[in-house]
């Protein structure tokens, strides 16, 4: 009996390329496409039809939207994890993608899964462990095992393209471009070559000369630290994030070029575009700053780094990664308000902040008034630096 096998489909090169692949080993290919917010429908439909064209016994369609926001957007949110101070982890889709695909393949009983990653970059972490995490299945990774047997990659997958007589859109081989609700990242050509990227390597967020005239503001509210409103609208999640991706990206926000270190030890460059992330991240820090006290702040970024080392590199079910959203969500317990965010294009400020747990006290404000004594002052100021000023006295004898 044939033997059956999910393959994580996005209808690009590397996975077009593996169904060919399974097929020619006499798998029963059933393609799946987990909808993490990156398509329209038109290229929906492409997909469909690429899968089919190429061989899928049958193509599967999942949605993940809600549970993008749910299990990676907010605790993202909750953290401000940026790795390296920069990259906020647009790639985290495959994690849900992975994680439907094994449901799949429950479904039709069977414990083979397919992916595309190489054996270069990261995501191979993030299929290989999630898949490892959650159950046990057997790996197949084409694209991975081809590097084991030719030099150039992408010149072979086109040529095989090519001989099945299955057409490739120009822009793949130049770059691989990834998209989602998050984002977008795009990486290969000049971009590897720690060059400027192209002016149409940028796919979600305007150049300089179609920015709108003036300013944007816009206005988000937070309930217990989750964005649910959009200019005094409530929507979902996915929805507000994609209606912040679309304005913002409109005026440029969320243009950057990130260089990280791959686990496996290489240096890998790739641009990439977050209008809504910026956005969301901007004011989010705007209001937990005003709302939770100084030890709550200054900690965060410790579980920052932490929780961006883990999702990064593929420990998305690790257990240390719950413990630390655990502590996320009892710090969000007063962060609701409503921020400002405003821009005059390529980047994004919060302006405002209105809630009614921000830790002001009216009797002393910053700069203007205080409701202590100057003697209180200085016995503070000589309290606390005590330990600085005998060290001074004792070490500069």
């Amino acid at each position: 009996m044939t033997e059956k096998i999910v393959l994580a489909f996005s209808g690009g090169l590397d996975t077009s390329y593996c169904v060919l692949d399974l097929v020619n080993k006499g798998f029963e290919v059933h393609t799946a496409f987990v909808d993490t917010g990156g398509v329209d429908d038109a290229e929906r439909r492409f997909i469909q039809e690429r899968a089919a064209s190429l061989g899928a016994i049958r193509h599967h369609e999942i949605e993940v939207g809600q549970e993008i926001w749910d299990e990676f957007v907010v605790p993202l949110v909750w953290s401000h994890a940026r790795m390296l101070g920069e990259y906020p982890l647009l790639c985290s889709d495959r994690y849900l993608i992975v994680k439907r695909c094994l449901e799949l393949c429950d479904e039709l009983g069977t414990r083979h899964f397919g992916h595309g990653c190489t054996g270069m970059g990261n995501d191979q972490l993030r299929f290989d462990q999630t898949v490892r995490s959650l159950g046990d299945y057997e790996i197949h990774a084409p694209i991975r095992d081809l590097q084991s047997r030719v030099q150039a990659v992408r010149d072979f997958e086109l040529e095989e393209m090519a001989r099945a007589g299955i057409p490739v859109d120009e822009s793949a081989s130049r770059y691989s471009i990834n998209a989602n609700l998050l984002g977008t990242t795009i990486s290969g050509s000049e971009i590897d070559e720690f060059k400027p990227p192209a002016d149409d390597a940028w796919t979600r967020t305007a150049s300089r000369s179609d920015w709108p005239g003036g300013c944007l503001d816009l206005r988000i509210g937070f309930e217990q630290g989750e964005a649910v409103s959009l200019d005094g609208e409530a929507m979902s999640g996915p929805e507000l994030l994609r209606q912040l991706n679309e304005t913002l990206g409109a005026w440029g926000v969320g243009r950057h070029i990130y260089t990280g270190d791959v686990t496996i030890g290489l240096k890998g460059r790739i641009a990439f575009e977050c209008p809504g992330i910026d956005g969301l991240l901007a004011a989010h820090q705007a209001l937990e700053d005003a709302v939770n006290t100084r030890f709550q702040n200054q900690f965060r970024q410790s579980v920052s780094d932490r929780w961006a080392e883990l999702v990064y590199a593929g420990f998305f079910y690790e257990p240390h990664k719950f413990d630390l959203e655990a502590y996320l969500e009892s710090s969000q317990v007063m962060v609701t308000g409503e921020v400002t965010l405003r821009t005059d294009g390529g980047a994004v400020a919060a302006v405002a902040v209105d809630s009614p747990y921000q830790l002001k006290n009216p009797d002393a404000v910053y700069a203007q008034s205080a409701d202590w004594t100057p003697e209180e002052a200085v016995g503070f100021i000589k309290l606390i630096g005590q330990s600085t000023t005998l060290a001074g006295k004792v070490r500069g004898g």
